[in-house]
């Protein structure tokens, strides 16, 4: 069992020690107040972990605190993990970013597209053309989410027993057979919507690899990068370290609710948010992606594979507040753009906290966090277990951690040739 821990001093890493201090402190409050239950928050520049600090809880009600090796479910932060793996598919020749996905999945066959009405008087026709494995990658398939509220085809997914994303009982192959009966809000590549794209690939990668999803994610991308504590289940050993898992009351505190189930290999392999994860393993993925593709001598994709994936790919360098569908206009999605199953911070001066260009991440529903900001060199991650309504840890975080890079002394010694990158495992 790895471990995360501070390698380099917060100065000479470029990092403004009061600064990081107000972050820690700003957090703390939060815990003390009982709006988060604890976290754990990492800050790297060059690979070198500057900035390492644990607060609170994993269990308040064993008195269990969070600890560096604590597991947290990832949710969301499991799709670039899964882009990563179809990546390897596309460097190997067995996909294409073109291929239309019903030349593996052939229940995508001639999809169609809303067109007006609701319930079982819903309009549709055919759809422009078909899904392309790229539009998985961007969000921009048609697809959605059955928790939205905002189109007729949400209800659809609803109808279909689809609050979760997935059928009680279902696997992933039954799951996306479900989607690929439902019609698309939108032509392919039209349009951006977060929606269950992810669990699509997670098929995709099956069918086109002929192993189940959690061994190809463990033979190919887990194992390879060293994240030995991450998977779809905990072992008898592992449990103990899992966070447990709180949603707020309404009345300004939180309490425990279901998550995310990890005792024993699950039925459904979510590729859209199924990983639990530790900060040990997740820092390794980011210095993957920071890499370029590689870590500590293992390389999984091309530097120019690894630079698409965390470019812009939207048509015309569009951002997500103009190009998303309604459910996305929100003032948050301002000058980002979006890569394969990241965002990427293209205009910073319009974004709702301060970025460098070229930031690229994603987050978690339980409020799980990261970022690589290569013109920093910089790495950040935030884990909690926290299913938010009201609280909006993101852009506070974001501003925090910009106020407390500072960049001359890490210039200095990067051309000095002191901030070499490390790892310790």
């Amino acid at each position: 069992m790895a471990q995360l821990r501070q390698e380099a001093d917060p100065e000479e890493a470029g990092l403004d020690p009061r600064a990081l201090d107000r972050l820690d402190r700003h957090f703390a409050r939060y815990v003390d107040e009982g709006r988060l239950p604890g976290f754990l928050v990492s800050v790297a520049r060059g690979g070198r972990v500057a900035h390492l600090t644990v607060h609170g809880h994993r269990d308040r009600a064993a008195g269990l605190p969070v600890e560096p090796d604590t597991l947290w479910r990832i949710y969301s932060m499991t799709k670039p993990v899964t882009a990563v793996a179809v990546l390897i598919l596309v460097e190997e020749g067995l996909l294409s970013l073109d291929d239309p996905i019903d030349r593996h999945l052939p229940e995508f066959a001639n999809p169609r597209v809303y067109e007006g009405g609701s319930g079982a008087d819903v309009r549709t026709r055919p759809a422009s053309g078909p899904i392309l494995v790229r539009h998985l990658l961007t969000h921009t398939a048609g697809l959605t989410f059955a928790f939205y509220h905002s189109h007729p085809v949400d209800a659809l997914y609803r109808e279909a027993g689809l609050e979760s994303s997935v059928p009680p009982g279902a696997d992933l192959a039954e799951t996306v057979a479900v989607y690929a009966r439902l019609p698309l809000q939108f032509d392919p590549g039209t349009q951006w919507n977060y929606s269950v794209a992810s669990n699509v690939l997670g098929r995709l990668i099956e069918v086109v690899s002929g192993r189940p999803l959690d061994a190809f994610f463990a033979e190919r991308v887990l194992v390879p990068l060293g994240m030995t504590d991450t998977g779809f289940h905990l072992t008898p050993e592992q449990l103990p370290r899992l966070a447990e898992l709180y949603g707020e009351t309404g009345t300004g505190g939180i309490e425990p609710i279901p998550g995310l189930p990890l005792r024993g290999r699950p039925r459904f392999l979510s590729a859209s948010g199924g990983l639990a994860s530790t900060a040990h393993d997740y820092h390794r993925f980011m210095e993957f992606l920071r890499r370029g593709g590689e870590l500590d001598g293992i390389r999984l994709l091309r530097p120019e594979t690894l630079a698409r994936m965390t470019r812009n790919q939207l048509p015309g360098d569009a951002v997500l507040r103009a190009f998303g569908a309604p459910a996305h206009r929100e003032r948050a999605n301002d000058g980002l753009g979006f890569g394969y199953n990241v965002s990427v911070v293209t205009d910073p001066a319009r974004t709702l906290a301060p970025s460098a260009p070229g930031t690229y991440g994603w987050t978690g529903v339980a409020t799980t966090a990261f970022w690589v900001a290569p013109a920093h060199d910089l790495t950040v991650q935030f884990m909690t277990q926290l299913r938010p309504k009201t609280l909006k840890v993101f852009p506070e975080l974001r501003r925090l951690v910009h106020e407390a890079v500072t960049e001359r002394e890490f210039r200095k010694r990067r051309e000095s040739g002191r901030g070499a990158a490390g790892l310790v495992g």
